[in-house]
């Protein structure tokens, strides 16, 4: 039995991975913890979230006392934080022997030049950083099992890549354009006028200028033209991508390369039929439908996520089983 600890649970990933890790018998909960100045803590989990008043335990305050019976009592823990507080919370436990899922972003990178352009602040911890594993799961997994800092993907880069990485030895130079819809749960918990579903309007944002841009063409080692789009809906994710592939390619070479997922059980691929996001809200499944022009040599890929799952919470869960070997 693996003790892991979530901080940041208040929100929606984080509420989400505890549900998930509660139904699974070869893991516990050791606690649920949110920032010491959080309105939340002290309240019953189920008090912010009904459909999870199963779970019999409170939002605790991190404070430094909590920090130490983590490190005493815990296997790992899971950090459903903002980028710049994961980045001090992962290299600290780290540096206490524990292993570290984190969802945020401030290790996906290895390139510590990236971090100051995309997230807005310089990386002070380079040796925790080497030895940052990308934890998207279909691909990883040798790597995820040998280290203890996850970097978890993020939900865009998830659907995307999971399209895009059999197909890399198919493409041509032309950039793949990749456009992508979200669920409002995406921005997080925290009101806002923007994601209020009286203002939401299907609109495109952070375009040419996503950080999940580089995060894709990074992991992918293909640069890529990015853009997503915000939903009048609470979750899921539907990626539109376009590519063109080598002249010669044939429908049994694309064939051929999404075999890659035939091992892969949440992963489902099929030709000329298109995924929605119906089909995998609640799951942490991936959907793919492809179709492919061979008078032109350009695939159209679509892939649906549901962002909290595969695109978050199920991910992290992935990880957690794969370190384990569970």
């Amino acid at each position: 039995m693996k003790s892991i600890a979530i901080i940041g649970a208040s929100g929606y990933t984080g509420a989400q991975i505890t549900a998930l890790i509660h139904e699974q018998a070869t893991l516990s909960l050791q606690g649920l913890y949110v920032s010491e100045n959080s309105l939340d803590k002290g309240k019953p989990l189920g008090e912010l979230y009904p459909n999870y008043s199963h779970i019999q335990l409170r939002l605790q305050p991190l404070s430094e006392h909590a920090k130490d019976k983590i490190v005493a009592e815990c296997d790992a823990v899971v950090l459903a934080t903002d980028h710049k507080v994961s980045l001090h919370l992962a290299a600290w436990f780290y540096q206490q022997g524990i292993t570290v899922f984190d969802l945020s972003g401030a290790y996906r990178f290895s390139d510590v030049a990236q971090y100051p352009k995309w997230y807005g602040f310089d990386h002070e911890y380079p040796e925790v950083l080497a030895q940052a594993v990308y934890g998207l799961a279909e691909w990883n997994q040798a790597q995820i099992e040998q280290t203890k800092m996850i970097a978890v993907p993020g939900c865009y880069p998830t659907a995307s890549l999971t399209a895009l990485k059999p197909l890399a030895q198919l493409m041509t130079q032309t950039l793949p354009v990749i456009n992508a819809v979200s669920g409002v749960t995406g921005a997080g918990r925290k009101a806002q006028l923007h994601t209020s579903f009286c203002e939401v309007s299907l609109t495109p944002y952070g375009v040419l200028g996503h950080r999940h841009q580089p995060e894709i063409a990074t992991h992918l080692g293909h640069e890529v033209i990015f853009t997503p789009h915000l939903g009048n809906f609470k979750r899921g994710i539907l990626a539109t991508i376009t590519v063109e592939l080598k002249a010669g390619t044939q429908i049994e070479d694309i064939e051929k390369a999404y075999r890659v997922y035939d091992s892969a059980p949440l992963v489902t691929v099929k030709q000329n039929q298109f995924p929605k996001i119906d089909d995998v809200v609640h799951t942490p499944n991936c959907h793919l439908g492809w179709k492919f022009d061979e008078s032109n040599h350009y695939l159209v890929v679509s892939s649906a996520i549901d962002n909290l799952m595969k695109g978050a919470a199920s991910q992290a869960l992935q990880c957690i089983k794969i370190h384990y070997k569970l």
